[in-house]
C-alpha cells in the first residue's frame, strides 16, 4: 500500500501529497504488516532506542500517526513542531518538492492544531499503550508571540509528562526571528529558562535543542560550550539550510525557505563533526539532514552521533529507507566487530 501511495503522491503538488499519505495512514495504517529490522539497541539520555533510526519531526506535526509509523522499524519518532496556539502557517504555496536533487524547500512556519490537540493526541496514545518506542514532541514558538522563550517554556511545562524527550526548535528558517534565539545570550538564557521550568516540576524528561547548519565556526563553538557549560541533554543538528548550493537543478531552487535533502548533507555532516570536535562526546549529538541511505546514517554516527533522524529520504526512497539504513548498520557492526577481533589475535 505504502508504495503506491508513494507513486500517487509524487503527481501531487508537495503539500497534498503529504496531506494525503497522512490521511491515508491513519484509515489503513493498522493495517500494514509490521517492518521487522535488526536489533541495535542505543541508550542516550534517559532514553532507550532498538536501533538509531529515528522519524524527524514536521512529518507528523499533531502526532496523528506516530504510533502507525513506529511499525516501519523506527527506533524513535518524533511529533511537532507543536505552537501554544495552532496557527496556519504561511501562504501557499510553501512546499516543493526538487526531485533532480532529491530535495525539498518548505517555508511552511510552523502550521499545527496547537497545544490543546497535541495534548489530547499524546494523552490518548499515553492512556491507550500505543506506542512501543520512544516518542519524542517538538516544541516551538508561535510567529506573533512577543516572548518566544515564554512559548518554549510552556511547551516543556505543557508536555514534559507526555514525552519520552522534548526538542525545543530553535533553528526553523520560516519564523522570523527564530533563529536569533541561537545567539549566545539568548540561547543561555533559553536553556536556563526551559531547565528551571523543568526542574520546578521534577521531571526528568531529556531536552534537545535543535539548530541551523548556517553557523559558523565561531558560532559553533560558542553553542557548544554554552550547552556543555549547562548540561544540555543533547543537541540535534541539523534543521533545514537558507543556502541554495549552485548544483541545484530544479526550477524550484529559488524558492524560499529551508532546503532539506540531498544538497544538505554535507553542510550537516561538517556542522555535526564541528560540535562534536568541540564537545568531545560531553553532550550526546543526533545526526539530521540529507540522510538517504545506510552510508550516510554510518558516517553520522561514526562522527560522533548517538540516534540519526530521517524526513526527505523517505520522500524519495519510501518506508524502506528505514529497514536498508538498520540493515546496513547490523552490518557494519558486524564487520567492525570481527576486524577487532582479527586485531586482537
Amino acid at each position: 500500500m505504502y508504495t503506491f501511495l508513494t507513486r500517487l503522491a509524487r503527481t501531487l503538488p508537495a503539500e497534498k501529497a503529504h496531506d494525503l499519505t497522512l490521511i491515508s495512514l491513519q484509515k489503513a495504517g493498522c493495517l500494514l504488516p509490521e517492518t521487522h529490522v535488526g536489533e541495535i539497541p542505543v541508550k542516550i539520555a534517559h532514553l532507550e532506542c532498538r536501533n538509531p533510526v529515528g522519524l524527524a519531526a514536521g512529518f507528523d506535526k499533531n502526532a496523528e500517526i506516530p504510533h502507525i509509523m513506529q511499525n516501519f522499524g523506527f527506533g524513535f519518532v518524533e511529533v511537532g513542531t507543536v505552537t501554544p496556539r495552532p496557527q496556519a502557517g504561511n501562504p501557499k504555496p510553501r512546499m516543493f518538492r526538487l526531485p533532480e536533487d532529491q530535495a525539498v524547500i518548505n517555508r511552511l512556519g510552523f502550521n499545527n492544531r496547537g497545544a490543546d490537540y497535541m495534548l489530547q493526541r499524546v494523552g490518548w496514545l499515553r492512556d491507550q499503550h500505543k506506542m512501543h518506542i520512544p516518542l519524542g514532541i517538538n516544541v516551538g514558538a508561535n510567529k506573533d508571540s512577543e516572548d518566544k522563550t515564554q512559548d518554549y517554556v510552556f511547551g516543556v511545562a505543557t508536555f514534559a509528562a507526555y514525552a519520552d524527550y522534548l526538542t525545543v526548535n530553535i533553528s526553523s528558517p520560516n519564523t522570523v526571528g527564530l533563529r536569533d534565539l541561537q545567539h549566545e545570550d539568548h540561547f543561555k538564557g533559553l536553556i536556563r529558562a526551559v531547565l528551571n521550568k523543568r526542574a520546578q516540576m521534577n521531571s526528568k524528561t531529556p531536552v534537545f535543542f535543535k539548530l541551523a547548519p548556517d553557523l559558523t565556526s565561531k558560532e559553533i563553538e560558542m553553542l557548544a560550550k554554552a550547552a556543555q557549560d549547562l548540561s544540555v541533554d543533547g543537541l540535534i543538528l541539523t534543521n533545514t539550510t537558507i543556502k541554495r548550493p549552485e548544483s541545484l537543478l530544479s526550477s524550484h531552487k529559488n524558492e524560499t525557505g529551508g532546503l532539506s535533502g540531498v544538497p544538505l548533507r554535507s553542510l550537516a555532516q561538517d556542522t555535526l563533526e564541528q560540535f562534536a570536535k568541540e564537545l568531545k562526546g560531553q553532550v550526546p549529538l543526533i545526526g539530521v539532514g540529507g540522510i538517504t541511505s545506510g552510508r550516510d546514517a554510518k558516517a553520522r554516527l561514526d562522527a560522533g552521533a548517538s540516534l540519526v533522524q530521517l524526513y526527505t529520504g523517505l520522500v524519495y526512497k519510501g518506508p524502506e529507507l528505514v529497514r536498508e539504513i538498520v540493515e546496513h548498520l547490523v552490518q557494519s557492526k558486524s564487520g567492525d566487530n570481527v576486524k577487532k577481533k582479527s586485531q586482537a589475535n
